[in-house]
């Protein structure tokens, strides 16, 4: 059994044979202090007056009764009213001379008055520039004298196992850091923010970390801390927007006040293995295009259904969600040029990206009643398109009208009130046609499918 002093002995060795290669890359020389052991203290010393804590307050009106059980319970029906509401959390100053911070919008959202403190102790009140609630990005700034500003590092080059600090004002306590990992990269799909690309470490954050830094061993800024998964602290698993993601959202609302963010015009979805040999493709990385858009960049462009994206600009695109962030960063009128693999040609076309619609083309396909005689395939119904559905005259196909819980074709992701357009490629405009392309079928089934205004594949 190891003792207290001989197992910090042995901590010190790893943590000193750990970063040794890191910090002799960053600064020539591994950092000792005077007992010659290891330490992190002169980065944290350099970055520490970057990150700054930052407090709002802001008023919000709550339906009925305030938040008491006793008036909750007797005036169930209490006319609105004001509550005043207090937050913290961090930022990072990213440019000194013109007082800019960059945080996240969720910090900030619904503030009335926002308080900037340095680790001098300075107290400043601060300017909203602009927000990007879809990236959670938030831009402030402040007039002030000899502020310090933090050097930008590329997460693009960020690999897991890299170390990490993480910087910010946890629980409120005043500014913090904690030492860990990149985890994993290019973290999406977790239903956070609207455009996800996180690094996921296990250095702690913890509430009040949000909009901090996640800074490399040389110092330099690589991330915005953003959120934690769990609600109670810290668990070992959070998340950071990437500091080139955060640049260009920081730079277009400094420029325009706002994103000015473009669309495609296109439904997009993961490229797997088992699509692409549906497809009779090649299996590789992309975004499978389920849906174009009339009148969008995409259409214009010459992109059709069933194409795979590959790439834009350049830039690897290796799923949906790639392929949104990609674009979600782009302005409008800017040119996107795509690589497109349609069969066995992989093709590049150039997509002059649109502005977005002002109304959302939303739509919710509504379950119609099951029909006699209606088809049968996979735990799901099939008939003819219901006059009094909204894609009634829109477009052809068959309606799903029924799927059965634990079947097939709702595992795979049918719902009543879908329409089925394509079988196997092929178009479908009525069950007969169904029928006919479900008969010929040889093995698993793909399914081109139209729900409202959205398009996917599904394979059976």
């Amino acid at each position: 059994m190891r003792t207290r002093s001989s197992l910090a002995a042995a901590i010190v060795i790893c943590l000193g044979t750990a970063i040794a290669p890191m910090a002799q890359a960053a600064t020539g020389a591994l950092f000792t202090n005077e007992d010659g052991e290891p330490t992190l203290a002169p980065v944290i010393k350099e970055i520490g007056p970057a990150i700054v804590n930052i407090a709002t307050s802001g008023t919000v009106t709550n339906e009925g009764a305030p938040a008491d059980p006793f008036f909750g319970q007797i005036f169930p029906n209490m006319p609105q009213h004001e509550q005043q509401v207090h937050a913290v959390g961090s930022g990072v100053i990213v440019d000194a001379e013109n007082g800019y911070i960059i945080t996240n919008n969720h910090v900030i959202d619904g503030a009335d008055e926002i308080m900037i403190t340095l680790t001098d102790r300075r107290q400043i009140p601060a300017t909203l520039v602009g927000t990007d609630p879809e990236t959670d990005i938030a831009v402030l700034q402040v007039d002030a004298d000899n502020l310090t500003g933090i050097d930008y590092g590329d997460s693009d080059k960020l690999d897991v196992g890299d170390f990490v600090l993480a910087v910010g004002n946890p629980f409120g306590l005043g500014q913090t850091v904690t030492l860990g990992i990149v985890s994993a990269v290019g973290r999406s799909g977790l239903g956070i923010e609207g455009y996800e690309d996180f690094i996921q470490t296990d250095a702690s954050i913890n509430p009040g970390n949000s909009g901090g830094a996640l800074v490399s061993m040389s110092g330099r800024v690589i991330g915005i801390n953003t959120a934690i998964l769990g609600s109670q602290g810290n668990i070992g698993i959070g998340f950071a927007i990437p500091i080139n993601m955060a640049r260009s959202i920081m730079d277009q609302i400094i420029e325009h006040g706002s994103v000015q963010r473009g669309l495609l015009g296109v439904n997009i979805q993961d490229m797997t293995p088992d699509l692409a040999e549906a497809l009779g493709v090649e299996d590789r990385p992309g975004a499978l295009v389920a849906r174009v858009f009339p009148d969008s960049a995409a259409i214009e462009a010459g992109v059709k259904d069933g194409d795979i994206i590959t790439a834009v600009n350049g830039i690897a695109v290796d799923d949906a969600s790639d392929l949104r962030n990609v674009v979600g960063l782009m302005r409008v009128g800017e040119t996107a040029e795509l690589t497109i693999l349609r069969g066995d040609d992989e093709l590049s076309l150039d997509a002059i990206i649109k502005a977005r619609p002002e109304e959302p083309q939303m739509a919710s396909a509504q379950p119609a009643a099951v029909p006699s005689g209606a088809t049968e395939f996979a735990g799901a119904a099939f008939g003819p398109i219901d006059p009094q559905s909204e894609m009634s005259g829109r477009i052809d196909g068959v309606e799903v009208v029924d799927v059965q819980p634990q079947s097939k074709a709702w595992a795979a992701g049918l719902r009543p009130g879908d329409v089925v357009t394509e079988v196997n490629r092929d178009a479908v405009a009525n069950p007969d046609q169904f029928v006919e392309a479900i008969d010929g079928a040889d093995g698993r089934v793909l399914l081109h499918v139209r729900r409202g205004d959205a398009a996917f594949y599904v394979l059976i």
